[in-house]
């Protein structure tokens, strides 16, 4: 499967890969094979870029998820095949650099807004325009727990077990809080497009 990604402007091709495609580079990234692990950060590149940026400035973004990447080749041999997989693994891992990060900066953990791009950029003339505008306001209204969560359900496109992975809590809570965090979201959005 094959997925736009459009974090910060930047138009790029994602691929998802299938779960017995995984599973089998994953099981020979376990046994030291560079290639594997290759395929493995083009494919989660674009969704760990896109949920590391909208914590973290641009640089700050890319090297947390270049550190993420390390730690997962670093401790490949702990990881198992559980509800949320692989997927939800390297993700707790980011969100974990991202926590780490923001303590040793003393930073709070509100969200850092994308940067807008150039209006030359395909992915801007969304960005421009009003709804798209109203939904990104109606988003920053949010508190950081439902924009964290939303991003990692909706952008990432993980799943309920996957999030619960990242943020520590069970799968059915996950579900629950995300359909109140949309409700709050079509509030907003009312608000700030009427």
């Amino acid at each position: 499967m094959v997925e736009v990604d459009q974090s910060h402007g930047r138009v790029g091709v994602a691929q998802r890969l299938d779960p017995a495609e995984l599973a089998a580079l994953v099981e020979a990234a376990r046994g030291g094979d560079e290639a594997a692990w290759e395929q493995i950060y083009r494919a989660f590149y674009p969704r760990l870029r896109a949920y590391a940026g909208r914590r973290l400035d641009t640089e700050g973004a890319k090297d947390a998820v270049a550190e993420t990447m390390a730690r997962a080749v670093a401790s490949i041999g702990r990881f198992s095949w559980r509800g949320s997989g692989f997927e939800g693994w390297l993700f707790a891992i980011l969100h974990h650099v991202i926590t780490d990060r923001h303590r040793r900066l003393g930073r709070d953990r509100r969200l850092v807004p994308a940067a807008v791009a150039d209006d030359s950029d395909l992915a801007s003339s969304y960005l421009l325009d009003e709804e798209a505008l109203a939904v990104r306001q109606a988003f920053a209204r949010l508190s950081p727990a439902d924009q964290e969560l939303l991003h990692l359900r909706c952008v990432a496109g993980l799943s309920a077990d996957a999030v619960a992975e990242v943020l520590g809590k069970r799968p059915g809570a996950v579900r629950m809080a995300q359909m109140r965090a949309l409700g709050r979201l079509r509030e907003l959005f009312a608000e700030v497009a009427s």
